[in-house]
């Protein structure tokens, strides 16, 4: 239903930095850069598997209170997205594991970005 989503972020740069780390693990990268021209000066790049689907932009306006969750094709993968959140000067917010909660095969990780968003990784399939 959601065709796309995005994020306003205090330091561009420290956030490409971590989500080109983050996003790896999930198969996705950076795949669009918009031109300043047509953004009125400001910073805005795209991340997804295919497509952009994720998009970053600089602004005066970042905060805590968003939450995104991505797509991981493994439990390994989201294990691999924690990971790499963490070591790109991310924050714990629920490690790696089962949510039984949600459903019995939900398997998510939650870190905080720079900026305090909190991003998961979920993968649904059992085992």
């Amino acid at each position: 239903m959601i065709d796309h989503t995005g994020i306003t972020v205090s330091d561009f740069e420290r956030s490409r930095t971590f989500y080109d780390a983050a996003m790896a693990p999930l198969g996705a990268s950076l795949l669009k850069t918009v031109p300043p021209e047509f953004t009125g000066g400001k910073k805005v790049c795209g991340y997804g598997r295919e497509r952009p689907v994720y998009w970053v932009h600089e602004g005066a306006e970042p905060g805590p209170g968003r939450h995104i969750a991505f797509t991981a094709d493994s439990r390994a993968a989201v294990d691999a997205f924690h990971a790499a959140a963490l070591a790109a000067g991310g924050k714990d917010n629920g490690g790696p594991g089962l949510r039984p909660h949600y459903h019995p095969d939900y398997y998510g990780a939650f870190a905080f970005d720079p900026d305090g968003n909190n991003i998961e990784a979920v993968c649904h399939a059992p085992e």
